[in-house]
């Protein structure tokens, strides 16, 4: 039982291609990375099946998809190729706490999340006033404050600038706007790219002043069932699990608990 490395995502996916394909909602972190990640990995048992896979992307942090706890232990007494110990690391919550265990090196959580998974869409009720559209190309400048503010909400340091982001959501008709009962954009969800059947809903935000009125909940329904519709086989979101509300939301819209992920950073 081992841990090998690559750093070339067709070498990745043709040695996990089996566990990829098996449980892309488990895997859905690195089935996004994949393709930018610095660093790929896949864990082994003696048979050769392989059950554990992550992705190191910049700045150097270790994201888990779906790994046994063994493998985990095994990679903090092992460590990544290089030597490297990252300051940082994510995945699923068993996953996570038995790698920062292993390392014997101090460590505190920073966030924790759940991973959802569309069933039976519901629709809002009460229904939102207004509707949902697809953005185009002069939405990129609102979109693109409206992401900056998204990004300083969660935690993370907001880029100087997401044209460039926003536009490729845009131009491939994976952004939504909710436009109010005068017509304004009053809200905006997107989904990622469709890999192994799988897509995620990111990006639900309403700015303050339009918040309590229902249209985050309908553009997020609008957006999934979009989705669906385009032929994704499982439409995934995250939530914080600090963020009582939106855990609710997201239940009542359909959403069911996949599993539970935890993101820790070393202090020592």
């Amino acid at each position: 039982m081992t841990w090998s490395f690559t750093d070339s995502a067709a070498a990745f996916r043709a040695a996990a291609a089996g566990h990829l394909a098996a449980d892309p909602a488990r895997n859905t972190a690195v089935l996004t990375l994949m393709d930018t990640a610095a660093l790929l990995g896949w864990w082994a048992e003696a048979d050769g099946r392989v059950t554990g896979v992550l992705a190191v992307a910049p700045p150097g942090v270790p994201a888990f998809g779906a790994v046994p706890e063994e493998a985990a232990r095994a990679l903090a007494r092992g460590g990544l190729p290089g030597g490297a110990e990252p300051a940082e690391v994510r995945g699923e919550t068993a996953a996570v706490e038995a790698y920062a265990e292993a390392t014997g090196r101090p460590w505190a959580p920073t966030v924790r999340m759940r991973l959802f998974r569309l069933g039976e869409p519901v629709p809002p009720d009460p229904a939102p006033e207004g509707r949902a559209r697809v953005a185009d190309e002069t939405d990129v400048p609102l979109v693109a404050a409206w992401t900056r503010d998204f990004a300083a909400a969660i935690g993370d340091e907001p880029a100087e600038d997401y044209t460039g982001f926003v536009t490729e959501r845009i131009s491939e008709g994976r952004l939504l706007l909710w436009e109010g009962p005068d017509g304004r954009p009053v809200s905006m969800a997107a989904v990622s790219r469709a890999i192994e059947g799988q897509a995620r809903v990111h990006l639900v935000h309403t700015p303050p002043a339009e918040r309590r009125r229902g249209y985050a909940a309908g553009v997020t329904d609008a957006v999934g069932r979009a989705a669906l519709d385009g032929g994704v086989a499982q439409v995934l979101l995250f939530t914080d699990l600090a963020n009582p509300t939106s855990n609710a939301l997201y239940r009542r819209l359909g959403y069911r608990p996949v599993t539970d992920h935890l993101g820790v950073r070393f202090t020592g």
